[in-house]
């Protein structure tokens, strides 16, 4: 392992914000995280993987450790379903294609998204109704401070929206190494959730397949979403609230265009794109930062903005949308 001082985290990061770390590791095995762990001294550390869901507001001071585990490999066979376990630093959307490429089913909704595999489960990632949750078998960790690895079932790990152990009681105490899947040769497709099956008859697509399913789902998120690598940003800045149904109520009699989904246990899900957009916020720029002209669920950086600009930008926003709807967002980004 080589340690590097004073490195620039810009290009770890999908924000683009320019920001020095202290010291920094990039990891290829378990083996030299454990150690890495062991010889950092105490000092504080930051973990990094695809670098899509944070914000660097100021230059880190301590060790900044990027994990690069790679590999994909088939770990069980049983009847029609396949276990697949990545690295830690396998990209996403490189493990999305390659298990379409072998002609299993079960990521294909969540194609495109930014990031690395280790990531996943702590953000519990989803889209077009499917998450993580709905196809992760176990993960591996290693604990910070004593090294030990344990494995973590997917009933350990208690997902919830955006949310996971790793967020709440285990903030700041693992880090992930390895996912496990549990993925099906036969299909089983969720093509009901946005415009997937809009998209899929634009494109004329006749026959429904798992490939076909991804290729529709890159294709509205491209069309929707900028590329971190043209227009800095961490994608879905905020989470979709959910609100009680009596809140939900009140507000569909003064706003009737206002959309809701069943959130489970009286709740309804309001998406923070629509209140973000309604609040005047789709297109608004300021500088170097600003609001997405097609997707307002997401905060841009124009080239050369801080991460305390961008920090504002959001809270400005949370502050309009609950001055106008009574509703609180919360970020999805990690704020460092």
């Amino acid at each position: 392992m080589k340690v590097l001082e004073n490195v620039s985290l810009k290009p770890y990061t999908t924000f683009g914000i320019e920001a020095k770390s202290r010291y920094f590791i990039d990891i290829q095995t378990v083996e030299e995280l454990v150690e890495a762990l062991a010889q950092s001294g105490g000092q504080e550390i930051l973990i990094l993987g695809g670098g899509s869901n944070m914000l660097l507001t100021k230059d880190f001071p301590g060790l900044a450790i990027r994990i690069s585990i790679p590999g994909i490999t088939i770990v069980r066979e049983e009847g029609d379903d396949v276990w697949v376990k990545a690295g830690a630093g396998v990209v996403w959307h490189q493990l999305v294609l390659q298990t379409l490429g072998m002609d299993l089913c079960g990521l294909e909704n969540l194609s495109l998204i930014p990031g690395f595999v280790g990531a996943s489960p702590m953000q519990n990632i989803g889209a077009y109704g499917v998450e993580i949750k709905d196809v992760m078998d176990e993960l591996e960790a290693v604990h910070r401070t004593t090294g030990e690895r344990k494995i973590f079932r997917n009933e350990d790990c208690r997902f919830g929206y955006r949310e996971s152990i790793f967020k709440h009681e285990l903030k700041g105490q693992y880090v992930i190494v390895s996912v496990t899947f549990r993925l099906s040769r036969v299909p089983k497709l969720h093509i009901a959730y946005g415009d997937i099956q809009k998209t899929l008859q634009e494109m004329g697509v006749a026959e429904i397949t798992p490939k076909a399913v991804s290729d529709a789902v890159i294709h509205i998120r491209q069309s929707k979403l900028p590329d971190p690598a043209v227009l800095g940003n961490a994608g879905s800045f905020f989470k979709n609230p959910e609100i009680p149904r009596a809140q939900y109520d009140d507000l569909k009699a003064v706003h009737s265009d206002l959309p809701g989904y069943p959130a489970g246990e009286g709740r309804v899900k309001v998406p923070a794109g629509w209140l973000i957009e309604r609040a005047g916020w789709k297109g608004y720029r300021d500088g170097a930062v600003g609001v997405h002209d097609r997707q307002a669920l997401v905060i841009v950086n124009f080239g050369g903005a801080t991460g305390a600009q961008v920090r504002d930008l959001s809270a400005k926003v949370q502050a309009s949308v609950f001055e106008k709807y009574g509703i609180n967002l919360q970020p999805e980004v990690n704020f460092i």
